[in-house]
């Protein structure tokens, strides 16, 4: 019996990167907003070590502008990436011990 081109033995989708684009994005947003969030608390301890005035109107951070595009840059970044590759293991993983 034929095999349907483009599946794999278990009857799954093969392992191609549009699989991956709904996680791929869904995990960017929520990289960039708890990485630029991390890293103004980060800025908010930086600035009480270095006894740097919060903003006396808002209470924001000295400098919390730059901590934030950094933190989420690299949230947006690095999240995604880690994601992806923790369920390309996964895939793998499931399919190595389906061949015995």
């Amino acid at each position: 019996m034929a095999r349907a081109r483009g599946t794999e033995p278990g009857g799954e989708a093969p392992d191609v990167p549009p699989a991956y684009f709904g996680m791929g994005c869904l995990a960017l947003v929520a990289g960039f907003a708890g990485g630029g969030m991390i890293a103004v608390f980060i800025a908010k301890m930086a600035g009480a070590f270095t006894k740097c005035a919060p903003d006396a109107e808002t209470g924001a951070p000295c400098n919390w502008d730059g901590y934030w595009v950094y933190g989420a840059v690299i949230g947006a970044v690095l999240v995604p990436v880690v994601t992806i590759w923790l369920l390309r293991r996964g895939r793998k993983r499931a399919r190595n011990s389906q061949r015995g």
